[in-house]
């Protein structure tokens, strides 16, 4: 949303947390998402030269149409570059969740303009914003394979309706939550009868009591956190404030729950196997712009995805910052405060499992490790 979810690219730490995924978390393939093509293409070089699969998926939110287009047909040149590298290890992404995260689709000029509209899911259920994806994505799809010669997918979600016809294969990002839960596994199974390989983009679940039940909307603790240190002040967007309602606190705070993070994630993993689909992308790894704090007031990392905890890294916590109280002016908060001596204790502090990392393993990485090394018949 206009901010480096990783404020600072070292490709030293990318290349060794790509051989971390590769040989302790046992997985074969790595999806790399982001808007900076040239750090994409270092970053998928890479994993490609350790043998894993890339699914490359470049991502431009929030712009028009015509501006995704044009940004998609350079992406996939710096994809046909990699695939004539190392053939047949390259799959492109025209996109994600597109409905949500590009203009045009439904009203609104930005993720949460969209999301505040009272019509939003009135539209929705009507599906009017239907027939305007799948024209754009044989548009995207049409031009991204007069350059780059490979397989081609789409990462969809579950509102969307795709014409699945031009792509190699189905994607989907699916999150179970409480409204779901019940039904979760017939929704996996249903993206089968398509009859082409499934790939889940992103599953997985925030590290707080509580994140179970939100799924994929789990992020928005951090709305309920920044509220609850401005006094109440936040006008919260509506969906989002019912969803807040759900979260147990503890003496005024949200409670930091690793394990129903890693409880939450081998469950949905199985799901899937057990659905027949082609593969899964956890999400995701790290998190560096979300830090942690023992201070479950500032805990930043309850609201992340990721498999590790960062800490916050003294070169880059000044852009995090700067980064949040942007943010935070785009939710009306004129004033947003500086919590940097709320991290002062874990600034530029490095993991004991990998000492020579920015973060922490949590409960999930070794869970999901332990998961993949099981399925592929390693040794955890």
């Amino acid at each position: 949303m206009g901010s480096q979810w990783r404020p600072k690219f070292d490709p030293e730490q990318v290349n060794r947390e790509l051989e971390i995924i590769k040989n302790d978390l046992h997985c074969n393939a790595v999806r790399i998402c982001g808007l900076d093509l040239k750090r994409l293409e270092i970053a998928a070089a890479d994993a490609l030269a350790q043998g894993l699969e890339v699914w490359l998926s470049p991502e431009m939110w929030d712009r028009s149409q015509e501006e995704t287009l044009r940004y998609l047909c350079e992406a996939a040149e710096a994809a046909e570059r990699l695939r004539l590298r190392f053939s047949g290890k390259v799959i492109f992404s025209v996109g994600s969740e597109l409905t949500l995260f590009m203009q045009g689709i439904v009203g609104g000029e930005n993720f949460m303009q969209r999301m505040s509209n009272p019509n939003f899911w009135e539209n929705i259920k009507a599906g009017k914003h239907n027939q305007q994806l799948n024209v754009f994505l044989s548009r995207a799809c049409n031009l991204v394979r007069g350059i780059f010669k490979g397989e081609v997918t789409y990462f969809s979600v579950p509102l969307e309706k795709v014409d699945w016809e031009p792509f190699d294969f189905v994607g989907v990002d699916l999150y179970r939550d409480v409204r779901i839960k019940n039904a979760f596994d017939k929704i996996a199974k249903s993206y089968v009868a398509f009859n082409k390989p499934v790939m889940i983009g992103e599953f997985g679940c925030c590290t707080y009591r509580g994140a179970d039940l939100l799924g994929g909307n789990g992020f928005i603790v951090a709305f309920g956190m920044m509220n609850d240190y401005m006094g109440g002040k936040i006008e919260v967007p509506a969906p989002f404030g019912e969803m807040l309602k759900v979260i147990p606190k503890v003496d005024g705070h949200y409670v930091r729950d690793e394990g129903v993070q890693a409880k939450e994630i081998i469950e949905e993993l199985s799901i899937f196997d057990s659905a027949g689909v082609e593969g899964a992308f956890v999400f995701t790894f790290v998190s560096p712009t979300s830090a942690y704090n023992p201070d479950p007031r500032f805990d930043l990392d309850l609201g992340s995805f990721s498999l590790v905890k960062s800490y916050p890294e003294k070169a880059t916590f000044k852009q995090i910052v700067s980064e949040s109280a942007e943010q935070a002016r785009e939710l009306g908060i004129e004033e947003a405060p500086d919590l940097s001596d709320k991290f002062a204790s874990v600034i530029g502090k490095h993991g004991t499992t990998y000492p020579d990392m920015p973060w922490e393993p949590k409960e999930a990485f070794r869970a999901v490790a332990d998961y993949y090394a099981k399925h592929q018949g390693a040794q955890p």
